[in-house]
């Protein structure tokens, strides 16, 4: 059940927290940048709300009334209180929060974590690894790869990173003794390993299902590629560390480019901050395939 909190105008209980610590209206006024009419009317304002007297009227100043003294002690607390929680806020890293499917994750974002720290240390990245896409505002979501068609909604900017070049790999153990690469018909002999994105037949040119263990993840088919268990089949984007690493083979040159691509998206502002920026570009820059033409 939600609470219901009665409280006076927050201009009001200002005034009279500053008319109460400098006992005058006047240097109350100059602290608040407003006419010490203004806060004198602010006062009388909560004292009527109230119906307690909170001064007394005075020549040469202001007096605390008993409530009053009282309830200024409780409103400073309140205020203090209020200027502790904000400090607090202020202080807390630049955190950016960035949303990934898993196998960007595993096989992009994560190896580059340490060299995104060193090239922004001032930021706190959070990643969210899920297939789901993501509502910006809902999700508190910063910046998001994810595959996608152009045109984008207008309140949405995106920036192409890769195009979804599919290749067949393979670990050199299960491939050793063939001669590479293989074409199309020794191909289909040996175990394929699926993703759910299930491609295989549109790559072999077969319009009928293949056999071979399935994977709900990209990344796991890979790991199974890479533990000798089959082919996988995967964007180019995605094996490109484990190929020049040795860790897998191209077991053939065909290759076959599918849609949607992969992009950078992020909702569109007129004033990103500096870390949700700074992490934009990083991504934009450390996340394409350099010899690879996204234009």
């Amino acid at each position: 059940m939600t609470r219901s909190r009665r409280l006076p105008p927050l201009n009001a209980l200002r005034a009279f927290e500053a008319a109460g610590r400098h006992r005058g209206f006047r240097a109350a006024a100059e602290e608040l940048n407003v006419t010490q009419g203004a806060v004198a009317q602010q006062v009388r304002g909560l004292e009527d709300r109230l119906g307690l007297a909170l001064f007394q009227r005075l020549p040469r100043g202001l007096a605390l009334t008993g409530p009053g003294a009282a309830y200024l002690a409780d409103v400073g607390r309140a205020f203090d209180i209020l200027a502790i929680a904000t400090g607090r806020l202020l202080a807390q890293p630049n955190t950016v929060t960035i949303s990934v499917t898993p196998t960007v994750a595993a096989k992009l974002l994560i190896p580059r974590l340490a060299q995104l720290q060193a090239d922004l240390p001032e930021v706190e990245l959070r990643t969210v690894a899920t297939e789901a896409l993501s509502d910006f505002d809902r999700d508190q979501v910063d910046i998001a790869v994810r595959m996608a068609r152009s045109p984008f909604p207008p309140d949405q900017e995106a920036r192409l990173l890769f195009r979804q070049e599919l290749v067949a790999v393979a670990s050199p153990h299960l491939v050793k003794g063939m001669t590479l690469p293989l074409d199309i018909g020794r191909l289909r002999t040996l175990p394929l390993l699926h993703d759910a994105h299930h491609h295989w037949p549109a790559f072999l040119h077969s319009g009928t299902p293949l056999p071979g263990a399935v994977f709900n993840q990209t990344a796991l088919a890979l790991d199974a590629a890479m533990a000798g268990q089959g082919i996988a089949l995967a964007c180019r984007a995605f094996v490109a560390a484990d190929l020049e690493a040795g860790r897998l083979v191209r077991v053939t040159d065909a290759t076959t480019i599918m849609e949607p691509d992969y992009f950078l998206v992020r909702k569109r502002t007129p004033a990103p901050s500096k870390a949700v920026q700074a992490v934009w570009e990083w991504c934009a820059s450390r996340l394409r395939l350099p010899a690879q033409d996204v234009k």
